[in-house]
């Protein structure tokens, strides 16, 4: 079945169109270090297997490198909201409603991809309303353009430098027109976002024409979502969590993905479903608790799934949106926003602080990038230890404070004023 076939066709037009639009009107005359280093780049894939046809059909006119891709690896989403702004801004009334319809719409597709993967729909139509707005939106940039930037950029230039060749080699493989390669800043293509390389390590034709499109067929596309997910382990009879509520003694150094916890155990301390109930899962089960905004925010349940989702985006912020939207879908039910609680809103200002203050006195050796992290919330956790604070690994006003009265002989103890006696005359 061939989705929107009419819409999407004047999408990927309009999308080129600005793309090569936008591409004249950003492109300069290449500094020398630059042509250098794309010759030796087209050298390299030429050695590595991708033929001479390709690159010089993609690189003929050696456009420079757009400048605006780099700019959206620095400012993505996912990382500068609070947690309910992104799942409020990503998971709205509208998408809801939309993913809704187009899982009731598409009914006969999801049975037969469930039949072949064992993946509930939910998920499928939860990916692709995130990623691509049910497939209005493939992001405006020409794959290659963008992977070629982003591999001269200095930030992870071995990363994309590797989906590049991923993707020359969809060229060579399948006789793809490069300019109908549409995708996003990073070179995530389609209707799913597929990187190069997980195009072709799992894209299937699902429709029987014998090529496999993951822009035009909606078959091809959701069902290489499916295969995927089904492929890297996930497990179709458990959920990706669940929102819960902590009971008021909490030990919040239990928070964490990498703390593994029986749904047994959790139970048994308190920790209850939204509604108050304890959670219905296999007791046995492993699980994690994740606050993604501290002691004040909401708290998550998440399972072995929830990882599968962060195969896609390594955000927990994103992996939350796709399970919270597919939940909606699965349920039918109404949407309803997330309350913003009182809640610290994180600066990158003041998580660079931290980062440096840690690194300075030696305790870690985080990456001065400013973001949230995994390493950097265990960091956090270890100072808020030493400073007497509940250990949820979020860098609140109480823990700044901390920071900024430490004393390199005293530590984050309190200065005891000096006592001053009245002297008599």
């Amino acid at each position: 079945m061939k989705f929107s076939k009419n819409m999407l066709a004047v999408s990927l037009i309009a999308l080129w169109s600005a793309t090569a639009c936008a591409t004249d009107n950003l492109s300069i005359e290449p500094p020398k270090e630059y042509l250098e280093w794309l010759e030796e780049l087209k050298a390299d894939m030429i050695e590595k297997g991708i033929s001479k046809k390709t690159i010089k059909k993609v690189y003929a006119q050696n456009y420079y490198h757009e400048p605006k891709a780099v700019v959206h690896d620095r400012k993505q989403l996912e990382f500068i909201l609070t947690s309910d702004e992104y799942i409020n801004r990503v998971v709205n009334q509208l998408r809801t409603e939309q993913a809704q319809e187009y899982y009731a719409k598409l009914k006969p597709l999801w049975e037969k991809i469930d039949e072949k993967y064992a993946l509930p729909a939910e998920y499928v139509v939860a990916f692709w309303g995130i990623e691509t707005n049910f497939g209005a939106n493939f992001g405006g940039h020409n794959v290659i353009d963008a992977l070629t930037e982003m591999s001269y950029d200095k930030r992870r230039p071995t990363f994309f430098r590797k989906e590049l060749y991923n993707a020359l080699k969809i060229i060579d493989d399948y006789d793809i027109d490069f300019r109908q390669m549409q995708g996003s800043w990073a070179g995530a293509m389609g209707h799913f976002q597929f990187m190069p390389s997980t195009f072709n390590t799992y894209a299937v034709d699902f429709d029987g024409d014998k090529k496999i499109d993951i822009w035009n067929s909606f078959d091809d596309a959701a069902a290489s979502a499916a295969n995927y997910l089904t492929t890297i382990g996930w497990k179709k009879d458990i959920p990706w969590g669940m929102r819960v509520m902590l009971p008021w003694n909490f030990d919040y150094k239990l928070t964490g993905r990498h703390k593994d916890l029986s749904v047994k155990t959790l139970n048994k301390i308190g920790v209850r479903t939204i509604d108050g109930k304890k959670v219905k899962l296999d007791p046995e089960l492993k699980v994690s608790i994740i606050i993604p905004e501290g002691k004040k925010g909401n708290a998550y349940l998440i399972t072995d799934n929830f990882y599968k989702i962060m195969h896609w985006n390594r955000s927990e912020n994103y992996a939350l949106a796709v399970g919270i939207l597919a939940d909606y879908v699965k349920s039918g039910k109404k949407w309803q926003k997330l309350t913003q609680k009182n809640v610290q809103k994180v600066k990158t200002d003041d998580v660079l602080k931290i980062q440096s203050f840690i690194n300075k006195l030696g305790w870690f050796k985080l990456d001065e990038d400013g973001q949230l992290g995994t390493k950097t919330r265990d960091a956090i956790k270890k100072v808020q230890k030493k400073a007497m604070l509940p250990q949820d690994g979020y860098p609140d006003y109480q823990l700044m404070r901390k920071i900024n009265n430490y004393n390199a002989k005293k530590g984050f103890a309190i200065p005891v004023p000096e006592r001053k006696l009245h002297k008599a005359k």
